[in-house]
Parts: structure tokens; sequence; C-alpha cells
């Protein structure tokens, strides 16, 4: 239900939405909540540092901030910018009112925003929970101070913090809450034939794709050694990454494998199974219960610092929805390419261990079902901004 008149002209009176968003995947969580924003109560000013998908959803972008968490720089060059973004918006917050903050996943970006933003007295509602259920819990402290409120997007979340005294609400997910196109099946039709169909999806920013795309190249010609008519897409999630892949790959493209850009659904739906990298993209091949195989290269070090950081048995988030291992996953990995095609085929192999694994991904899917995650999120800030409880209905 859109606000009236007045109540949006009172909230406009009291400040700005302000949302602060450090990557890519945090400009697309927020660009549809954005829209929702902006349909409920117009006259409410959305002020964001984002990316391009908020600034097309209708907020005013002050500063690019979401863009390749790599964008080709070093750690500390980016810890940089990121600390040049937080000085621009406290400098920005000094001179316009604030209403409500919405930092947009990223915890160790949005934290110190969050921390400077209740100082000024400004009411902070998170969207998408920090993950403190998988590591660091100690930080819990921390969040209690800087939140007004945190929208879940896993069903587990809301339960997990309000049992720890941190105000939370399940929302649904933008990813799996999303209608398909109703030509998405039709567009399916229109990529190559084959059996088996194989997805790789290298990842999201250009550090994954440099680190799994020659793990999952070297899967896939495995399999193409034991499968004569084997064919296989590999989705780039934007042009530069596919210029990327391209330049990694160089003229040697592998017999049989279609290099595209964008149409992720359309992709998911042509394939019988996927090879991805752990991330929000394992959630679209869920949304459409085909069978996968996790992956996530990492270095040494990362990977023996993350078995002593992470504390839950399974990394992959529908493992992670489902609280046991339905998908193999090989997540972090610092191994070679045998274990994952070994996974692959051992499902490719066997029908009825493929209809499991998409009866078990479609179980999954229960939860989320009857939510609208980008207004309900809308809602809880609206309420915000007026001055109410966020979790009231």
């Amino acid at each position: 239900m859109a606000m009236k008149g007045g109540e949006g002209e009172q909230a406009a009176a009291r400040g700005s939405v302000l949302i602060t968003a450090f990557e890519p995947s945090g400009d697309a969580h927020a660009a549809p909540v954005v829209a929702a924003l902006r349909r409920l109560a117009p006259e409410l000013p959305v002020i964001a540092w984002g990316g391009p998908k908020l600034a097309e959803a209708g907020a005013t972008v002050i500063e690019r901030s979401a863009d390749d968490g790599a964008m080709g720089l070093s750690a500390i060059s980016r810890i940089g910018a990121v600390r040049r973004h937080a000085a621009a918006i406290d400098r920005w917050c000094s001179q316009h009112r604030v209403a409500v903050h919405v930092p947009v996943d990223s915890p160790a970006a949005n934290f110190p925003v969050a921390k400077r933003m209740k100082r000024r007295g400004v009411r902070v509602c998170h969207l998408v929970a920090p993950q403190l259920w998988a590591w660091g819990p100690w930080r819990l402290n921390k969040l209690r101070r800087c939140t007004d409120c945190v929208l879940c997007l896993l069903p587990f979340e809301e339960k997990w913090f309000r049992d720890r005294q941190v105000p939370a609400r399940f929302i649904g997910h933008p990813v799996i809450n999303r209608p398909l196109a109703e030509d998405t099946v039709a567009r399916a039709a229109e990529y190559p034939a084959g059996s088996p169909k194989v997805l790789l999806l290298p990842g999201s920013r250009s550090s994954e794709v440099r680190r799994n795309l020659p793990l999952l190249l070297r899967a896939l010609s495995e399999m193409q050694s034991r499968h004569r008519r084997l064919n296989a897409l590999l989705v780039a999630a934007n042009a530069e990454l596919l210029q990327l892949v391209r330049s990694r790959i160089g003229d040697s493209v592998p017999s049989g494998l279609h290099l595209i850009t964008g149409d992720l659904d359309a992709a998911i739906a042509w394939c019988d199974l996927a090879l991805c990298v752990s991330g929000t993209v394992s959630l679209d091949v869920t949304r459409q219960a085909k069978p996968m195989v996790g992956v996530y290269k990492v270095s040494p070090l990362s990977y023996f610092g993350s078995r002593l950081l992470l504390t839950t048995p399974n990394r992959l988030l529908p493992n992670i929805l489902a609280g046991r291992r339905i998908v193999p996953e090989f997540v972090p990995h610092m191994g070679g390419a045998e274990p994952v095609w070994q996974a692959a085929e051992t499902l490719l192999a066997d029908q009825a261990r493929m209809r499991a694994a998409t009866d078990a991904l479609r179980g999954v899917l229960e939860p989320y079902r009857g939510h609208d995650p980008a207004e309900e999120a809308a809602q809880a800030i609206l309420r915000l901004a007026r001055g109410e409880n966020p979790l009231s209905s």
C-alpha cells in the first residue's frame, strides 16, 4: 500500500533514505527495494552509494561504489577506496538529513558507516543479514549497537538473530522469489542440442573468474572425454567478464563450449547439470531445481583460514538452506579438477540421483512461497522512516 500524500511528505521532511552498497550483488539486491520505495512513497528521497542498477531503479547515486569488487585493485587499494567512500558519505550526511540508512550486505564496509549513522541518530535497517552464523559471531555486539532491524534472505536467520536479541525479519530472497519470464523455456530451446548439457558459471567477480575458470575448464574436458555428444554453455555475468574469459581461454575454445553473457535463466533451463562457483548464482540454479556441483577455488592461505573461521559444515547456499548436503560442494577448494568432474559424473550416470537432487532443491524453495522481498523490505524501511516498529505487519 502506498503512503498517503501527507505521510510521504512528513517522511521526506524527516530526511531521505540512504542506501550504501559496496558490491555488484548489493547493487542488485537493493535495486528492487528502491523501485518499491519509489512506487510506495514517491515523495521520499532515495540517495545511494551504489551502482547502475540502483540508478536505474530511481535512486540518486552520489558515487559509484558497487562496481566489480576486484576491479584490478589490490586488497589494500580496495580498502582505501571503501574508506574514501565512507568519508564522502560522512561529509554528505553532515549537510543533509537522513531518516533511514540501509546498508546492503558487505559488513566489513558497511559496519563503520552504520556506526556513524547511529551516532547521528539515524535509524538503520540492514538489507541482507551479515552471515554471523557462519563466521564472526563475536561481531554480534557490534551489530546490536548499529542496527534497528535486519532483513534476512535465508529462512533460519530470523530466529537465529532474534534469539540473540537482534531485531530481524525474513523477507524472502530477490533471486528465488523473482518470477521466471514466460519465454524462458522457448529461449532455452534455441541453445545447442546435446546430451548431457552442462552449464559453467565461473563467478560474478573478476577475481573469482581468474581463480575458478581453469578448474571448470579442466573438469569440462574430462567430462567431454566421456560424453561424445556433450554440449556446454559458459555464462559470463557481464560483458567485461566475458572479455576476461575470452582472454584467459585465448584462441583454443574447447569444442562444444559456447560462451555467452546474460540470459542466465534460459541457460539454466537449458542445462542438465551446472558447475557453479559458490555464491548467489547457486540460488538461481536452485530456483529451477537443476542438479549442480558447487566449487570455490582459493589459495592455500585462504583455504586454511576459512577452515578456522567458518563454523558451518556446509558453505554452498542450497546446502545451508537444506541443513544437509544435497549438492556436492567443494567450497573452499585448493585441489585439482578430479573430485569436481567425478561428482558431476556420479550424478549424470544415475538418473535416480538426478531426480533426488531435483526433489531436494524443490524442498528448499518451500519457505519462500508467498514472499515479496522488495515489497516487504520497502514496507519495513517506511515504518522506520515514520518512527514505527519495522517488524510489525
